[in-house]
């Protein structure tokens, strides 16, 4: 106990009329943010930027008992300290604080009363510039009995705001909504799904299932269909059948799953007669908002191909590219993940590594940056990388992580949604429209997210050819 710092207070005895204490706090988003969140005051003059640029301060401000915060925290911290009761507290707001500006919060003793130990206080909050921000006057009931005790630890605390995400819907702003057509949406959440992706303006749904089950869910969804297409068919299978027709035939651009396994969905889409295959090999990529990532992940393939071949993994990884062209990276950092990140005869996935990265090298898979074998860490983390030596444009720095098999993706995606706090998008690639798989798991944001990156894709229109190995002559 003797290592860590003390707190300790001033008594009523102690405490010296003139006796002064601050503290200095510099302004910071995410105090704006934790202040907002603790308090539910969501005001936008100090939490949205476009907002606050045309009020009357110009700026992003504090919530004005931020400051106030600060006094409290030098009388329940300093002076008079543990112990200490806050009986009132008035305060003057004189000027704005800002993102940036640095606050020396102050309190003067002006006056004691023997009687119930009161001390009054005059109490302000100076700027870096000298300006007065704030002013006042608080009583406190001051201790009787010395305190000193341990200062407590504060826990971590990490913000997820998503802004990828958000984001990512903007870039859908000057886009028109597509038609969409969603396969047995005949449960309350893929009401909700595609209702709320219409409403942000990114499809157009046309529902295919059974009528009337489809009309209980969005009663049960609260959501008004009477303005949308809905055609009746009797089971999943149908539907799944029916939807991929529409988009073959032009009057659908996007593909939506519904309340229907994945499993039957794509056993509509893969056939070469009836279904939407291209020369690419169709893969599945989840684009994850991870708390603490400057930018969303790209996984793949963690739901369409079980355990694929080097050939798979090329065209999976050129899927992988085009989603990250069509959401503004320009040259994706492409990771081949591993548990290792040397070549090891005795495991495949570091043997696909490194002719993938070969194959990069001879032109074969172009529009971006790949190396590996790269264990997750060195991927993701430059000081991990640093530490074990790797030099690379891509270790530490990745965009795109190119899993071994499905069952490797899928528990990476799953870890880093259920512990690690993250967004997953998802959308399925290299068919003739993007597929949006929708799951009951996912909550609105991502299935709107998953909507914009289709619709972003099916604008884009990627074509590039699938640059197969080539034969032995």
């Amino acid at each position: 106990m003797g290592s860590l710092e003390m707190i300790e207070n001033r008594t009523f005895d102690e405490i010296v009329v003139g006796e002064t204490a601050s503290v200095t706090r510099t302004l910071g988003e995410q105090d704006i943010q934790l202040f907002a969140l603790v308090s539910g005051d969501v005001n936008p003059a100090h939490l949205d930027a476009e907002y606050a640029a045309g009020d009357m301060f110009g700026r992003v401000i504090a919530h004005g008992l931020w400051g106030g915060g600060l006094i409290s925290a030098v009388l329940g911290t300093q002076l008079p300290g543990p112990g200490a009761i806050y009986l009132s507290q008035s305060l003057r707001f004189k000027r704005p604080v800002g993102l940036g500006d640095t606050i020396v919060a102050s309190v003067t003793v002006r006056e004691k009363r023997a009687k119930h130990h009161i001390v009054v206080f005059d109490c302000c909050c100076i700027n870096q510039a000298g300006e007065e921000v704030i002013n006042g006057e608080a009583e406190v009931k001051a201790p009787t009995e010395k305190v000193r005790r341990p200062r407590m630890a504060l826990p971590d605390i990490q913000l997820s705001d998503h802004d990828g995400f958000r984001r990512l819907i903007e870039m859908t702003r000057s886009v028109e909504p597509v038609p969409t057509a969603i396969a047995h949406p005949c449960t309350t959440a893929a009401i909700l799904a595609a209702a709320a992706a219409a409403e942000a303006g990114l499809i157009v749904p046309i529902l295919i299932g059974p009528e009337a089950r489809i009309r209980v869910a969005a009663k049960d969804a609260g959501k008004d269909i009477g303005a949308l297409r809905l055609i009746d068919v009797p089971h999943s299978h149908a539907a799944a059948a029916r939807a991929v027709e529409l988009v073959r035939s032009g009057e659908a651009l996007l593909l939506m799953k519904g309340s229907l396994h994945t499993d039957e969905l794509m056993g509509a889409v893969v056939p070469a007669a009836t279904g939407l295959r291209t020369e690419r090999r169709i893969s599945h990529a989840y684009l994850l908002d991870v708390p603490g990532q400057p930018a969303p992940l790209i996984i793949t393939d963690a739901a369409i191909n079980i355990d694929p071949s080097l050939e798979d993994k090329a065209d999976i990884i050129r899927n992988a590219i085009d989603l990250a062209h069509v959401i503004g990276i320009a040259c994706p950092k492409v990771a081949i993940l591993s548990a290792v990140e040397t070549v090891n005869p005795a495991i495949r996935s570091t043997l696909d590594a490194a002719a993938l990265c070969k194959m990069a090298d001879r032109g074969q898979i172009v529009g971006g940056v790949l190396d590996g074998p790269l264990a997750f860490d060195n991927a993701i983390s430059e000081k991990a990388a640093k530490d074990k030596g790797i030099v690379s444009p891509v270790a530490g720095r990745a965009e795109v992580l190119v899993v071994p098999n499905l069952e490797a993706g899928n528990m990476l995606a799953k870890q880093l949604t259920f512990l690690g706090g993250a967004d997953a998008a998802g959308v399925v690639l290299g068919a003739r429209v993007p597929i949006i798989l929708t799951s009951r798991a996912d909550s609105l944001r991502t299935s709107v997210a998953s909507c914009a990156i289709a619709l972003l894709l099916a604008r884009a229109a990627p074509r590039a050819t699938p640059g197969p190995i080539a034969k032995p002559a």
